[in-house]
């Protein structure tokens, strides 16, 4: 299947520092945390989700929207998550589903009023780093003149300050059944955490003022990380088969770095094989 249908705020750094599912350094969160008297809008976007697939999705530049409220029957913090990459409009040529005017017109607290959600923080602008991704596309909301659709629900456990105060290096979950696949001949980004187990760069953080860009960072390597965990390791690989990767329960493992780069856990009960 072709690519089909089927995701003014003043600069915050990353707390050290999101699903960032969620996936991190020039964040722009502006989590709004004020009670909201109605249930929020955004409660059943992900009601009959149907599964679509996108191909040629290497590099292309996307944002996620994270829309928090209480779970309506467990109570804690859960997070709806919208993708600007999995919509009506496919992937355009020029790989940008993220115009940085519209991003920087985004309004956090009209989200929260309107959606009646508790907060409302970004994820981005990234790359997304996959060749290709089969995802269950929920709802397809506007924001600022940005489509993005509902992908994923993720757990925000005590962090009430938004997907970009999470912690580096310290693993989340996020309910995804989707798919993603990067081809044989791509290059990956890689960390080996000290209990051996390997994480994959799916998501490279731009930020509203870039640092450096994606090919500046993997030519960089190992030297752009200062507060990698003891034990920890980075290294860049150019795959000798194709890497797929679906998490079998359901749920998925994810972690950001210090600069808000996404990474997935990969192995057994996640992907074909650890590279």
């Amino acid at each position: 299947m072709n690519d089909i249908a089927t995701t003014s705020a003043s600069s915050k750094a990353l707390k050290a520092g999101l699903l960032a599912v969620v996936m991190l350094l020039s964040t722009h969160p502006l989590f709004a945390q004020v009670a909201s008297p109605a249930a929020p809008k955004v409660l059943a976007d992900g009601v009959g989700a149907k599964s679509g697939r996108f191909d040629n999705t290497h590099k292309t530049r996307f944002i996620e929207l994270f829309l928090a409220h209480r779970d309506a029957k467990s109570g804690k913090l859960v997070a709806e998550c919208y993708n600007s990459m999995f919509t009506a409009q496919g992937i355009p040529a020029t790989k940008d589903t993220a115009p940085q005017v519209k991003v920087e017109g985004l309004d956090f607290a009209k989200m929260k009023t309107d959606l009646g959600v508790l907060g409302a923080s970004l994820n981005g602008p990234k790359l997304w780093l996959p060749d290709w991704t089969e995802i269950d596309i929920g709802v397809e909301r506007d924001f600022n003149g940005i489509q993005a659709a509902w992908v994923a629900q993720l757990a925000m456990g005590d962090n009430a300050g938004g997907v970009a105060e999470s912690t580096p290096y310290k693993p989340m979950s996020i309910a995804r059944k989707s798919g993603l696949g990067w081809n044989k001949g791509t290059t990956v980004l890689l960390l080996d955490d000290a209990e051996g187990n390997t994480w994959i760069m799916k998501g490279f953080q731009l930020g509203l003022k870039p640092q450096h860009t994606y090919e500046q960072f993997a030519a960089a390597g190992a030297s752009n990380f200062k507060k990698l965990p003891p034990g920890w390791k980075f290294r860049v690989k150019t795959l000798d088969k194709d890497y797929i990767e679906v998490p079998v329960t359901g749920i998925a493992t994810i972690m950001p770095d210090e600069f808000f780069n996404i990474y997935d856990k990969a192995g057994p009960g996640m992907s074909n094989y650890k590279p």
